[in-house]
């Protein structure tokens, strides 16, 4: 180990700057904006501050456009986490981040680190995290590697959730041979705080000291977040060193002594130690505050021997937390967290300089000006084309190659469609005992502090039609979100994103981020549904294949009562079930169309932002009322499978009209803004007058019934034949079925 203290650092040359994931002109700009030639550890630092992952150089001219503010908004993007207000002086504080390259290359830990990273994520802000969620997207079945890769990182959620001792409530699990090379894990946590107890990240005051808490660093995740900002090659696998190594129960440690230190009003600022570690955590604090920090790394606790400067300013080592503390409080912050067994150190203190030193064996390491670290790095507004518009498909032209009963079993027994539990099985979804609607419905729902409140929480995306039209994919994804909040009767009030894209140095695939963005800021404005935190994750390819765009958005909304929570199992027979929202048998896009008639082509279904408002209130305020017994929203699949999957959550079958159409276009069709819900038979007709009078469309498709679902003029296809279909498929797959 005493060699690697005192091997010189290595000559920067073109060749070390490039690995550095630095441009050259990029280089150039950082030698004039320092007046000099960098050190290597400055080179490292400007590495991780200007890199994609930290610094949104690519997305950020865009990002600005999308609403960020509401009257129940107390914090926007730009700190640790969102935070909005739900009444009775509490807080939701949320945020949704990537770990998708780490997850591809070791899918255990990938996984677990993303959970702890976004966990830190809330309760920096000083928020107790009540659940988590998560949105997984694999390669083809067939492809060698989707099994291993889902396996580890499903294994990897679940055991460092259930280890901290947060339930995982909610999320989606999709299959497109498009992830081959590259899976994508978007991990979401929502916690609880009250208003007037948020912490953020601005440093304040001069002298103050800078303290490191939680676990010693080692050399794991050393240029993590590089890596995040390069696509992939055939090499990929050598970059496993820079996956990290989580650990949850040190984080169920440092959770509890970061709320009781910011308890006992110890706390100025405190930054998670996320991407870059040490380096980002620290810059930002200064930056924010307008403040200079000066770091000594001698004092940083370490486990392993002889660790460089660059080395310990770059690792990404898990469960630690920068923090500026009153100087007044150290001894008493101090003994807390010893009490709970964690590292403790003064690492430096803030200064007037607007500079960031960091001294190392008594010399110098790095001096630099802090506000360009961050300010100053490149913003590029690259060149972006729009997506050709594909034509329309009409359902005339679309054979139907099977009968309707037949292609509904294939559906619910397909990898998208089919059921999940073999996931979320694994995961603690009630632990902490507020979990109310858990993992299988529109959205889950869980208790606010064990009262009446309950939030309703989401993820969602629908990338085929991000890829066919990016425009109505990024509204659609807004739209599906609030429509799963609503259908469980809460009020939509905030998301977060995570927007996952290819290279955005490709003219077509800069074209699809533009898109999305402007399709997710027209629906939140539409329907006063603000973003308030997000992540954006590019370079996701691998040899110049690129994933689908997947902008993944988590959806929070508020019911006052968790009681009168509506949920999509039928509740008795001799139900009236009506559709909300008018049906026109759109096929382009749809899972139908890929699955049944192997056609991967056309436009998605438009989205009329208004039409979606209009029924989601009608369908909360029914909700609301008690007027309807199940609730569920049409999405993938259609019509069928949104009465399917009611009907295999009860056991209950239903009796159903002949279409008004085309059958395989009425049934299967993904028209949106719309659900399905089932009322008494006595206010049936009350409630359609209800939706007229509204400028809803509405009609009775059928009655709940018996053990089948009886199409008029199909064959009758038993429920439980349905449920066999929906449950085993992804059993067998993982058993090592072929798919």
């Amino acid at each position: 180990m005493a060699a690697r203290q005192t091997r010189s650092p290595p000559k920067i040359t073109p060749a070390l700057v490039a690995a550095h994931g630095l441009k050259p002109d990029e280089y150039e700009r950082l030698k004039s904006l320092i007046g000099r030639p960098p050190k290597f550890t400055e080179l490292g630092i400007f590495s991780a501050m200007w890199n994609e992952h930290c610094s949104y150089k690519s997305s950020k001219i865009h990002l600005k456009t999308l609403p960020t503010k509401a009257p129940w908004v107390i914090q926007g993007p730009g700190e640790n986490a969102g935070v909005i207000d739900i009444g009775d002086g509490l807080a939701c504080v949320f945020k949704m981040e990537s770990h998708n390259h780490p997850s591809y290359i070791e899918p255990y830990q990938g996984a677990t680190t993303g959970v702890g990273g976004i966990l830190r994520d809330v309760f920096t802000m000083g928020a107790r995290p009540i659940a988590c969620l998560n949105a997984l997207s694999f390669g083809a079945p067939s492809h060698p590697k989707t099994r291993q890769l889902v396996g580890g990182v499903v294994a990897g959620i679940g055991g460092y959730g259930n280890s901290f001792g947060v339930p995982t409530v909610g999320g989606e699990v999709r299959f497109h041979t498009r992830y081959d090379g590259n899976c994508l894990v978007n991990a979401m946590a929502v916690g609880i705080a009250e208003t007037d107890k948020i912490f953020y990240a601005a440093a304040s005051g001069v002298g103050m000291p800078i303290v490191y808490l939680g676990s010693k660093t080692g050399r794991d995740g050393i240029h993590g977040a590089t890596m995040a900002s390069a696509e992939f090659d055939d090499d990929s696998d050598e970059k496993r060193p820079t996956v990290q190594v989580g650990d949850p129960f040190s984080e169920k440690l440092l959770l509890e002594a970061c709320l009781e230190i910011m308890a006992k009003d110890c706390v100025i600022a405190i930054q998670d130690m996320g991407a870059a570690g040490l380096t980002c955590s620290a810059v930002e604090m200064g930056a924010k505050g307008d403040l200079g920090v000066t770091l000594e790394l001698d004092d940083v606790p370490c486990r392993e021997a002889g660790m460089s400067a660059y080395e310990m300013m770059l690792s990404e080592s898990q469960e630690r937390m920068l923090m500026v503390l009153k100087p007044e409080k150290e001894k008493e912050a101090e003994a807390i967290f010893r009490k709970w067994g964690l590292d403790f150190a003064i690492v430096g203190k803030t200064t007037p300089t607007k500079r960031f030193i960091v001294k190392h064996n008594g010399a110098t390491v790095a001096d630099l000006p802090i506000k360009e670290l961050g300010d100053e790095a490149p913003v590029y507004d690259r060149p972006h084309v729009e997506s050709p518009k594909l034509p329309v498909v009409k359902a005339v032209d679309v054979l139907a190659p099977l009968n309707t009963g037949d292609a509904l079993l294939k559906l619910v027994g397909s990898p998208d469609l089919c059921s999940r539990r073999w996931v979320w099985e694994q995961y603690d979804h009630v632990i902490l005992g507020n979990t109310v609607q858990r993992p299988g419905g529109d959205a889950a729902v869980v208790r606010v502090n064990e009262g009446p409140k309950a939030l309703a929480l989401t993820a969602d995306v629908t990338p085929r039609y991000c890829e066919a039209d990016p425009f109505e994919g990024g509204k659609q994804a807004v739209a599906e979100a609030w429509r799963n909040l609503t259908a469980v009767g809460a009020k939509p009030l905030a998301i977060t994103d995570n927007l996952n894209f290819g290279n955005p140095e490709r003219p077509e695939i800069m074209g699809q981020l533009v898109g999305c963005i402007h399709g997710i800021g027209e629906a939140c404005s539409a329907l006063e549904f603000p973003v308030v935190s997000g992540n954006v994750s590019l370079y996701n390819e691998t040899n110049g294949r690129a994933i689908l765009p997947t902008p993944t958005i988590g959806g929070v909304g508020l019911l006052d009562h968790f009681e009168k929570s509506a949920t999509i199992a039928f509740k008795a027979g001799d139900q009236a079930i009506l559709v909300i929202g008018e049906t026109k048998g759109w096929l382009g896009q749809s899972i139908y169309l890929r699955d049944i008639c192997e056609r991967e082509e056309g436009a998605p279904p438009p989205v009329d932002l208004a039409a979606e408002r209009r029924n989601g209130d009608l369908v909360r305020t029914l909700i609301v009322e008690g007027a309807v017994t199940a609730v569920h929203d049409v999405s993938d699949g259609g019509l069928l499978v949104a009465v399917a999957e009611m009907a295999m959550a009860s056991g209950i079958g239903a009796e159903l009209e002949t279409p008004p159409m085309a059958a395989h276009a009425f049934w299967f069709g993904e028209d949106q803004a719309r659900y399905v819900v089932t009322v008494d038979p006595g206010i049936a007709g009350r409630i359609l007058d209800r939706a007229k009078a509204a400028g809803v469309p509405a009609r009775e498709i059928g009655t709940t019934g018996g053990d089948a679902l009886v199409i008029s003029g199909e064959r009758a296809v038993p429920v439980a034949k349905l449920r066999e279909r929906f449950e085993s498929w992804f059993p067998a797959f993982m058993g090592g079925a072929h798919p």
